[in-house]
């Protein structure tokens, strides 16, 4: 007679195959999902901006209005100083034989007549620099002045020479003195200096330079002699 049906009597091996059975088929296993990438951003690269370099300054010796230089040998000696500018959008002068209409027409520049007095206009973006400069003798014989040939003024790199007044009997208004040049010999192109504060030769150039000029970066060269070069900043 057979026996009934026990649990009991399933081998183990057989059991664990039934339950890995019954695992697939409710679907409890399977292929793990694929990993997640994540990308890994490059590195920024920062470039420093470099810091503006300042100008270097051409003339770091230059010296302060007032401040004279000395030139000369033995008893032929003087000093030279730039003591001042002003500078003029534009400005009026009369001179004996410069004030007449048909002489203004005739001159190189066309003028403007203002109640005797005419008008001198810069180029356009220009202006007008005026230069004060004082030569004195400080030896016991005359010494010969320095040209204002030699006289230049040189801003952002660039140099100017001055630019003559008419003649030596021009007055230039709101100037009490004449134009250096024609303080010195026939037709201002130089001249000796005698010893004493009262033969001291003391006038102004002009210059005609960019309206937008900086004078803090401005400088006055001078060669007083062939050995001597006073340099002198505006401010």
């Amino acid at each position: 007679m057979a026996k009934p049906f026990s649990m009991k009597y399933i081998p183990a091996a057989a059991l664990f195959a039934v339950i890995a059975l019954l695992v697939v088929s409710c679907g409890c296993t399977g292929t793990s999902p694929a990993p997640l990438l994540v990308a890994t951003p490059a590195p920024v690269t920062t470039v420093a901006t470099p810091a503006p370099t300042a100008t270097p300054d051409p003339y770091p010796l230059a010296l302060a209005p007032n401040v004279p230089v000395t030139f000369g040998t033995g008893t032929k000696t003087g000093e030279m100083t730039m003591y001042g500018y002003t500078v003029r959008p534009v400005y009026t002068w009369v001179d004996p034989s410069w004030n007449s209409p048909r002489e203004q027409v005739e001159s190189s520049k066309p003028l403007e007549t203002q109640k005797g007095y005419n008008t001198r206009k810069p180029g356009e973006g220009n202006t007008f620099l005026f230069v004060y400069v004082n030569v004195a003798a400080t030896g016991t014989e005359a010494v010969w002045a320095p040209s204002p040939q030699n006289v230049v003024v040189v801003s952002e790199g660039k140099t100017y020479q001055y630019t003559s007044v008419a003649s030596a009997q021009t007055t230039v208004d709101g100037e009490l003195g004449k134009q250096y040049d024609f303080q010195l010999g026939a037709g201002g192109t130089g001249g000796y200096v005698q010893p004493g504060k009262s033969n001291n030769v003391r006038g102004f150039l002009i210059y005609e330079v960019p309206a937008g000029f900086s004078p803090e970066k401005t400088y006055v060269l001078a060669s007083p002699d062939a050995r001597t070069q006073g340099i002198w900043k505006l401010v």
